[in-house]
């Protein structure tokens, strides 16, 4: 009986072993099968739009996230608050409202009027009418504030966070302060609502000032205003070596070769980041009026602004032309323009109505570049720094030649008659009191420099 059991007992062991065997190699096959059937079955009868790919998932929910917050946003937008004088405005101020913008998602400007500036820091350059044109042209603000305070008091804060919806304060990392020394944000920062953006380095009102008063010294536009004192007192004031020098006029090269070597430059270093952080990356439509505007655009003005704004009025679609640094000192004389190419080109860049730039353009236009461009009307306005000039003048109307001739030119009355010239001698005629400024400023600037630390740009 006991055998009988064995046996039994092993016959079961080997029928299991059997059938364990059987089904380690006949399952994973019918799996496989199975999956290339209902693979080739989803593929034919399923639309690609619902089928799995790597990343659907994590791809919808952050696209359900998105949604969340734009929603939120909608409802409740980030408010932003930078305020400041943005006299002379040049491309550090456009950077600094860029950093602002990015902060959340409405930026508001405070513009400090004449009479601040004037108790706080000096005499302005531009009236407060000119330096809200120039920001409200400026492509990321979405509101400008007049008559703001210099300083932020506990009760203007106040009226920002209530009346405005501000959200957060911003400024520059570089210190700001009263003329009883304190810090201008101090209130915002104890509050918690402070946020501190990286200022750009290489340019600053002070220097462009300085570059101005350079130019006065050298250029013989504006240098055979001045006396021969007046020229040795700006040459000690913006050279290296404060040495004096001969500017008798048996010795004009000597001076200008010395003063060229010890001025102290800009220290701007562009990069093809900075380009792109300001270029919108605009592209013309096929069948869009391509409107196109060159020149120097030298120390941006309201003249610049307005005579943009009226050129993109004739078109959808608006190309700007700088011409080289070398192009510009040929034409107008040494120490122009007063801005660089790259400085000039962020300066354009940061306008709302410029939709694209030519780096380097041509001085004369032709068929060629019209064609490669797409060029529907070329412009220009009735007031430029060479208008008053008639040998200069007679010069750039020949420069449009091609698109008169093909019935492409169009001049444009300039609603505003500011030059570069212009700022250039509001400088010179007031020009004690910009120097009194500079000097309590670059002080302020070389301590910034050296106890700077890196901030990370927005």
């Amino acid at each position: 009986m006991s055998q009988h059991w064995d046996y039994l007992t092993a016959k079961d062991n080997q029928r299991q072993v059997i059938v364990w065997t059987v089904a380690a190699v006949t399952l994973p096959a019918a799996g496989a099968f199975l999956w290339w059937l209902s693979e080739k079955g989803y593929n034919n009868l399923a639309p690609y739009r619902y089928q799995y790919r790597p990343g659907s998932i994590s791809g919808y929910i952050a696209r359900v996230l998105a949604g969340h917050a734009d929603r939120r946003r909608r409802r409740k937008p980030v408010r932003v608050y930078m305020d400041g004088c943005f006299d002379m405005m040049h491309y550090g101020h456009a950077n600094a409202l860029r950093q602002a913008r990015a902060v959340g998602d409405e930026l508001v400007v405070g513009l400090v009027p004449d009479r601040e500036i004037l108790r706080c820091k000096g005499p302005p350059v531009q009236n407060e009418e000119e330096r809200k044109i120039m920001v409200e042209a400026v492509k990321w603000v979405g509101e400008v504030i007049t008559d703001v305070p210099y300083e932020l008091t506990p009760e203007f804060l106040e009226d920002l966070f209530t009346k405005h919806r501000i959200d957060y304060i911003v400024h520059g990392d570089d210190p700001c302060l009263l003329p009883d020394g304190t810090d201008a944000y101090a209130h915002a920062k104890q509050m918690g609502r402070f946020k501190m953006v990286k200022r750009t380095e290489g340019v600053s009102s002070t220097d462009i000032v300085g570059r101005m008063l350079m130019l006065v010294r050298d250029n013989n536009r504006f240098s055979e205003k001045i006396a021969i004192q007046d020229k040795r007192a700006l040459a000690k004031q913006f050279s290296r070596t404060h040495q004096d020098f001969d500017y008798s006029e048996d010795k004009p090269e000597e001076a200008s070769s010395s003063l060229k070597r010890d001025t102290v430059l800009s220290r701007f270093m562009p990069t093809s980041r900075r380009l792109v952080q300001f270029s919108d990356g605009n592209v013309a439509d096929p069948h869009a009026k391509i409107v196109y505007i060159d020149g120097a655009f030298d120390l941006f003005h309201v003249g610049h602004i307005e005579i943009l704004k009226k050129a993109k009025e004739q078109g959808d679609f608006l190309l700007v032309g700088l011409h080289t640094d070398e192009d510009v000192s040929e034409r107008r004389g040494p120490h122009l323009p007063i801005m660089d190419l790259h400085e000039r080109c962020l300066s354009v860049l940061a306008c709302k109505y410029v939709d694209e730039v030519i780096i380097g353009a041509p001085l004369e236009m032709s068929e060629d570049l019209m064609t490669t461009f797409n060029i529907s009307l070329v412009v220009r306005g009735t007031i430029s720094e060479t208008s008053l000039d008639r040998k200069a003048e007679s010069s750039s109307q020949q420069r449009y030649s091609a698109p008169k001739a093909s019935n492409m030119f169009r001049q444009l009355e300039s609603p505003s008659d500011m030059t570069t010239a212009t700022i250039i001698n509001r400088i010179f005629a007031n020009r004690k009191a910009y120097e009194d400024r500079n000097a309590k400023k670059v002080a302020s600037e070389q301590k910034y420099y050296k106890s700077k630390q890196h901030v990370k740009e927005g």
